[in-house]
């Protein structure tokens, strides 16, 4: 995928999340007129054999993998198999199978959350396995380091150019809003709305409030997914964020301002913390000549904006 090949004909998986719709928008934006998409009910990423037959009859020249089973801190440790089940199968598939039916060049979409919980800051690609992971999430980040993995033995051993690139938190249209699964800026935005609508004079936050968070709105995540797909980059791990961060304390008052909510903010200590601190060394990408866009403030109105629009209950 080149700056001048606006036909080439590029898989975005998971079309219908956050990240694979903002793909899709930019890509359009962009001037590409093959983009191609695929469905739970047309194709399920968790079957090897329909996965290699899809892709050696589609013959996609470029794939995105976006496709993944993610959800917020209270998810990950619940649903610990699944969410290291199904990601290894979902990137298993894909990876293979688009070897097997010659496609070059795919990007692998993986998570800050692979890097050790208690890493240097701001987190640089090379801290990768120095140390023990976050225990919460630890499922999750496992199938994400296979992953990287996986692509850079297909490079080593057969030539491929599949890259990863590792996002730091997103939030933006097309979010996850429920309360059990979500991240955390999202249920911010939802619990502030909420407690606004219902004339709260409490807003209830989980754990102490000191943890800090870099946040990255999506859309601009898929601007640099493209910026380095057209550029043919074929290096090695590249962070994708902000470079810069806040406390969980100066998020939740942010979302409140924007919502519109005055109530007294109230931490839930019981309510697990996770990483201190997971702030991303952005300088690989800001080298390339790539930095994000969108401010935060600025960013949480948009979201609010779609959040009214497309997920606040009836």
């Amino acid at each position: 995928m080149q700056a001048d090949s606006k036909s080439a004909k590029i898989f975005v998986t998971g079309h219908r999340g956050m990240v694979g719709s903002a793909l899709v928008r930019r890509l359009q934006r962009g001037g590409y007129t093959n983009i191609v998409t695929a469905g739970r009910t047309e194709l399920d990423l968790l079957d090897q054999r329909a996965v290699q037959a899809w892709l050696a009859r589609e013959q996609p020249d470029y794939i995105f993998i976006a496709a993944a089973k993610v959800g917020g801190i209270q998810a990950n440790n619940v649903y610990r198999a699944d969410f290291l089940y199904q990601n290894l199968m979902i990137e298993a598939n894909l990876i293979h199978g688009a070897h097997l039916a010659g496609v070059q060049r795919l990007m692998f979409l993986g998570s800050s959350c692979i890097y050790p919980k208690l890493a240097p800051q701001p987190l640089r690609e090379d801290y990768l396995l120095t140390g023990p992971l976050e225990p919460t999430n630890e499922p999750y980040a496992i199938a994400k380091i296979a992953g990287i993995k996986l692509c850079e033995a297909y490079n080593a051993q057969y030539g491929r150019q599949y890259i990863s690139v590792m996002p730091t938190n997103l939030y933006g249209p097309n979010d996850n809003y429920d309360l059990a699964s979500s991240h955390v800026l999202p249920a911010l935005i939802r619990k502030a709305h909420e407690a606004k609508l219902r004339g709260d004079s409490e807003y209830v936050v989980w754990g102490s409030g000191t943890p800090m968070r870099e946040f990255l709105y999506v859309d601009d995540l898929a601007d640099a997914c493209v910026f380095l797909a057209e550029r043919g980059y074929d290096g090695p791990l590249v962070n994708i964020g902000t470079g810069t961060d806040v406390s969980i304390r100066e998020l939740a008052e942010t979302t409140m301002a924007v919502i519109g909510f005055a109530g007294r903010i109230v931490f839930d200590a019981s309510k697990p913390d996770g990483t201190p601190r997971k702030l991303m060394d952005v300088s690989r990408l800001t080298g390339l000549g790539w930095t994000a866009s969108t401010p935060l403030r600025a960013g949480i109105a948009l979201a609010y904006q779609d959040f009214l629009a497309r997920r606040a209950p009836a």
